[in-house]
C-alpha cells in the first residue's frame, strides 16, 4: 500500500501523510497531479490511502472507494448520549469505565459506541487484521472532524492495533479485559447493506473459530459477544446464547463469564 494526499498538496497534509507512512511502514509518494490509477501502475500497488483535510480515503484502480465516516456509529453515539438504549451495549452489559477489546474493528462504528460509553476511565482497543483497513481506521479516527466534541474525543481515545485476534488474545493475561467483542463478516451477507459492500474488498472474510472464542472466554471478565444475522448457525456452533428480543435482522450472541471466587 502507498500513502499520498489529494490533488491539493497542502503542506500540512503532506506532513501528515509522511508521518503516517513512517509510522506504519508504508511508502509516501508525492501526488504531483497524477491520478490514483497512474500512481498504482507506477508503484505496483493496488491499495492507496489518500490523506485529506479532516478525513481519509482508501481506494485503488480495482477497489471500491472507502471514505472514512463514523456513519451509523455516529447516530448510535448520539442516542447513547441522550440516554437511549443500544442493543450492543445491552448485550455486553457494558458500564462506564469498562475495558473493551473489539476483535474485528472494520470501519470502527462499534468501537466508537463502546468508547463513548466507556468514557475517559475505560478503554477500547480496536483490532484489525487487514493492513489497509488498519491504516485507514487509525488515521480516520484521529483526524476526522465531526460537529460533536464528544464524538471526536471518543474517536481519539480508541487504540487501533494491527493483528489477528487469536494471536492478540493469546498474548493477554487471564481476566484482563471486561468485554471481548466479535463482529466478523457475516457468513450470509446482508447484500443490501451499501455501506458494508465496499468493505468486503479489504476485510478478512474468515469465519470465527472455536479457539478464538475459547481464548476470549479466558481473557474476559464480564462477557464475550458475537454479532451476526438473526438465525445464524454461528451462535450455536460457537456456544453463544441469543437473548429473545427484537426481530431486527442482526442480533448479539452472549457468553456470560462466571468466575469462581
Amino acid at each position: 500500500m502507498i500513502i499520498t494526499t489529494g490533488e491539493a498538496e497542502a503542506p500540512a497534509l503532506v506532513e501528515r501523510a509522511k508521518l503516517l507512512a513512517e509510522e506504519v511502514g508504508c511508502q509516501y509518494v508525492t501526488r504531483g497531479g497524477q491520478s490514483l490509477r497512474r500512481l498504482a501502475i507506477k508503484f505496483g500497488e493496488e491499495d492507496i490511502l489518500v490523506v485529506l483535510d479532516g478525513h481519509v480515503r482508501l481506494g485503488g484502480p480495482n477497489r471500491e472507494v472507502l471514505e472514512f465516516h463514523p456513519s451509523m456509529g455516529y447516530v448510535r453515539l448520539k442516542r447513547v448520549l441522550r440516554g437511549d438504549p443500544d442493543p450492543m451495549l445491552e448485550a455486553t452489559r457494558m458500564e462506564e469505565g469498562d475495558t473493551v477489546l473489539d476483535c474485528t474493528a472494520g470501519l470502527g462504528a462499534d468501537s466508537l459506541v463502546f468508547s463513548i460509553k466507556s468514557g475517559e476511565r475505560g478503554s477500547v482497543t480496536a483490532l484489525e487484521s487487514s493492513f489497509p483497513l488498519y491504516v485507514f481506521l487509525k488515521e480516520g479516527l484521529r483526524s476526522y472532524q465531526s460537529n460533536l466534541k464528544a464524538s471526536d474525543e471518543a474517536m481519539r481515545r480508541i487504540q487501533v492495533v494491527h493483528g489477528h485476534h487469536l494471536n492478540y488474545l493469546r498474548s493477554l493475561p487471564d481476566n484482563s479485559v471486561d468485554i471481548v467483542y466479535f463482529d466478523p463478516m457475516f457468513r450470509e451477507p446482508l447484500t443490501e447493506s451499501a455501506s458494508i459492500n465496499p468493505l468486503r474488498h479489504y476485510a478478512n472474510g474468515e469465519a470465527l473459530d472455536e479457539q478464538s472464542v475459547k481464548e476470549a472466554v479466558r481473557v474476559a471478565r464480564k462477557t464475550v459477544v458475537l454479532k451476526e444475522k438473526r438465525g445464524s448457525k454461528e451462535f450455536s456452533r460457537l456456544g453463544f446464547t441469543v437473548p429473545e428480543r427484537s426481530q431486527s435482522k442482526i442480533t448479539y450472541g452472549v457468553i456470560s463469564i462466571e468466575r469462581a471466587n
